[in-house]
């Protein structure tokens, strides 16, 4: 089976590089994607150093957005979706979320931390359901565009989406541990002030979500 990875990206130099070299490494990875959604920085610049196909959105339209991006530029029908600015990563992750997937025969495969560290560890033992590394074949990617309305007003509420609708229509899906794998608070990256209000933000679209018929 061939895999096109997505990885959604925006304003993430300096980091985005520890998110491709585990995935470039992947013998089970037929294309890695980087959808910069809007950058202001040289994340599209890095991100071509790696033998991977970069896409450029003129401005920032959000996750869900550029997710939808990578998926139309993609050659393959099974994604493996990853945020750009991961910690910790490696190959074998990727490895064992795709294996999952195809090995079982799954619906999606949803990748939650485990021991990277304890702030974000907690996050996703709370909700697993909010996070963004996953796989899905096209078919229900486009499914989930015919069920959530506009899919590119829903930025980080993405996954939360995805999730309700999996429990909803009985997809098979299954839960991988990525050991030692965290992120980058966006407290680091942007600085405290812009941080907690774009962290702010992105509850609010998840909380939206959460609470919202399918």
């Amino acid at each position: 089976m061939s895999i096109s990875v997505v990885v959604p990206a925006y304003n993430e130099a300096g980091r985005i590089g520890a998110v491709l070299e585990p995935v470039l490494g992947s013998r089970l990875v037929s294309e890695v994607i980087v959808v910069d959604d809007g950058s202001e920085d040289s994340t599209a610049e890095e991100a071509r150093r790696f033998p991977v196909l970069v896409v450029r959105l003129p401005e920032n339209r959000g996750k869900a957005a550029a997710l939808d991006a990578g998926v139309a530029a993609a050659k393959n029908e099974v994604f493996l979706f990853l945020d750009a600015d991961l910690v910790g990563l490696r190959t074998e992750h990727v490895d064992r979320l795709v294996q999952t997937f195809v090995e079982q025969d799954l619906d999606m495969v949803v990748g939650v931390f485990a021991d990277g560290r304890k702030n974000t560890d907690l996050a996703q033992k709370i909700n697993p359901y909010a996070s963004g590394q996953r796989v899905l074949p096209r078919r229900l990617w486009e499914r989930a565009k015919e069920n959530l309305e506009n899919v590119y007003e829903m930025n980080f509420g993405i996954e939360i989406a995805l999730s309700k609708l999996a429990a909803k229509e009985g997809w098979k899906k299954e839960y991988v541990k990525l050991d030692g794998v965290t992120h980058v608070l966006k407290e680091e990256k942007r600085g405290f002030k812009k941080g907690v209000a774009d962290r702010l933000r992105m509850y609010g679209d998840m909380i939206k979500w959460l609470f919202k018929r399918l």
